[in-house]
């Protein structure tokens, strides 16, 4: 039995205990998917209300009392009655030394204001959709995977994850293969979703950076598919500062310019997220 099943089959009802933490959540799962990943999902607030591919900020206490946040994609989709998040385990890390730590019944701080770029009202209409991602910079596009819109916008689906190893894409993994049988939008999704998942440094079917197996065009051999044009393909990039960087020249190498909430173009980069690298 893996790890990740050990923590899903240790799932318990979260203790009745009231909330005593400014904006307060209940921690109701934690998995933790290898030594440096880790998912959790909490309460909802009643009144939030958010669109998939949004981050909101999220903490505990410092060891002054005063809140320790960073922002945090939020990982489950609109429609979910509670909120989950994806995130890596840094040992010298303010917030996730500790957050890696939490329990089933624990609270932890939630800003009930959502912002992001990585939203659908952010590209113009277009034919396919790219979700370019490393490490936990995948957490939005969890949202964005399981968000019926995506599929009722677009004719194709692509989510191209790069991690180091092969256990790093297990969150990611599991998530896809579990799309086809969801009774809200598994007839939805069909064929139109397609899974490139990489590796960097443990052989794996598919190997390479996002970046390389976009500018050498295997990405596009391989799924049988054009290389991007601006007239159908948008896109969505959630990485390392790096990798954003590297992905923004790519995308506008093929002709596509990017886009805001105000200014909708043919893809976005989520600014907030500071990721791990590849």
């Amino acid at each position: 039995m893996t790890e990740a099943s050990l923590a899903m089959d240790a799932k318990t009802e979260p203790t009745a205990a009231k909330p005593h933490l400014p904006d307060a959540q209940t921690v109701t799962q934690v998995t933790h998917w290898t030594d440096r990943l880790f998912s959790f999902r909490v309460t909802r607030p009643q009144s939030l209300r958010f669109r998939s591919g949004e981050f909101v900020m999220i903490g505990l206490l410092g060891d002054t009392g005063k809140p320790l946040l960073r922002a945090y994609s939020i990982a489950s989709p609109a429609w979910d009655e509670e909120l989950e998040f994806y995130s890596i385990k840094v040992p010298d890390g303010p917030l996730t030394s500790r957050l890696q730590h939490i329990k089933v019944g624990d609270e932890i701080i939630l800003r009930p204001k959502p912002v992001g770029t990585l939203v659908h009202d952010a590209l113009l209409p277009g034919k396919r959709l790219w979700f370019l991602a490393t490490g936990t910079g995948l957490a939005p596009f969890a949202s964005l995977m399981r968000e019926p819109e995506t599929y009722e916008k677009y004719d194709s689906v692509i989510m191209m994850h790069t991690c180091r190893e092969v256990a790093e894409l297990e969150y990611g993994r599991q998530l896809v293969e579990s799309l086809k049988d969801d009774p809200l939008i598994g007839e939805m999704v069909g064929d139109k979703l397609r899974y490139y998942p990489t590796t960097t440094r443990e052989a794996f079917h598919h190997m390479g950076r996002v970046t390389d197996n976009l500018t050498s065009g295997k990405v596009f051999a391989d799924l049988g598919l054009p290389a991007m044009n601006r007239d159908e393909d948008r896109a969505m990039v959630c990485g390392s500062l790096a990798f954003n960087v590297d992905v923004k020249k790519i995308l506008e190498g093929f002709g596509l310019t990017e886009g805001a909430n105000s200014d909708p173009q043919q893809f976005v980069v989520e600014k907030a997220f500071v990721g791990d690298g590849i």
